[in-house]
């Protein structure tokens, strides 16, 4: 946890190890991630965000008139140098090294975060509330996610040890999935779902229809985000499954699933009720 000096100044170490030391709370913050981005708002540092990303959409009041960088993965390093930032936040994943030790390069502290458990995104919440001076804040934030989580998981019960298999593609053409190794299967396990690729030996294994139907999944659950699936891809997706499991498929939110830091909050009890009524609706076994 961070750490903060007889002089006022702050250390703390990332998610990827990497230390941090900051002189004062920052002022002049930009954002690569977009649930990070949400985050800084609701922790009260909306003033102080001066760029995002044009993937950062929310809140959308607060982030019409902010500056854009660019991508998650290809931001204008140059814009964000002109910017003058203080403080940049980003994530292993959804950014590229090579872009974070550029920013940090020119002398700005960056904060890489890389959750890949909801305990682990609650302690990223209270590490970026410590480096912002918003400690008060992101306790609270982080006392209502590990209150509604448990709430969850006393609601799941019994069926968190008769776990029903899903098949949760983020993408197609090709087909990808996620192993142990994610946020997102952490997410599905304490709903009381067993992935059917958490053994697999990419955190994002490529796989093909047939692979995924022979791991005898019972639901197919389709994200709409990062790769959106629509109803179109459900009713082409059914024609293609045998026939019990094209009755369970189903869309949820993909920021439900993916998106961690104050979207928490009434992500996860949203994707709960959603998958608990799909869960009351299957009792009958899959013929």
């Amino acid at each position: 946890m961070p750490a903060s000096n007889n002089n006022g100044s702050i250390t703390l170490t990332d998610d990827l190890g990497f230390r941090i030391e900051l002189k004062a709370h920052p002022q002049r913050i930009i954002s690569m991630v977009p649930s990070w981005t949400e985050t800084l708002f609701a922790l009260g540092m909306g003033n102080e965000v001066v760029g995002i990303t044009k993937f950062c959409v929310e809140p959308a009041d607060g982030v019409a008139s902010i500056p854009k960088i660019g991508g998650t993965k290809n931001p204008d390093l140059r814009a964000i140098a002109e910017l003058k930032p203080d403080f940049v936040i980003a994530n292993a994943e959804e950014n590229r090294r090579e872009d974070v030790e550029k920013i940090r390069e020119i002398g700005v502290a960056v904060m890489t975060t890389y959750p890949k458990t909801i305990p682990g995104a609650v302690e990223s919440i209270l590490k970026l509330g410590k480096a912002l001076g918003k400690e008060p804040e992101a306790d609270a934030m982080a006392r209502e996610i590990v209150r509604n989580v448990s709430g969850i998981e006393a609601g799941v019960g019994v069926w968190s040890k008769l776990p029903f298999r899903v098949f949760c593609p983020i993408w197609k053409n090709p087909w990808m999935a996620f192993n142990a190794d994610t946020y997102a299967h952490d997410v599905l396990r304490m709903l009381g779902f067993n992935n059917i690729f958490a053994s697999a030996g990419e955190r994002y294994p490529v796989t093909t229809l047939p692979e995924a139907i022979d791991r005898r999944p019972d639901i197919v659950l389709l994200p709409d985000e990062p790769y959106e699936f629509k109803d179109r891809d459900v009713e082409e997706l059914k024609k293609m499954l045998p026939a019990a499991l094209a009755r369970r498929v189903m869309i949820v939110s993909g920021r439900d699933l993916h998106w961690y830091g104050v979207h928490m909050v009434k992500g996860l009890p949203a994707i709960a009720a959603k998958l608990a009524r799909m869960r009351a609706a299957l009792q009958i076994p899959l013929t």
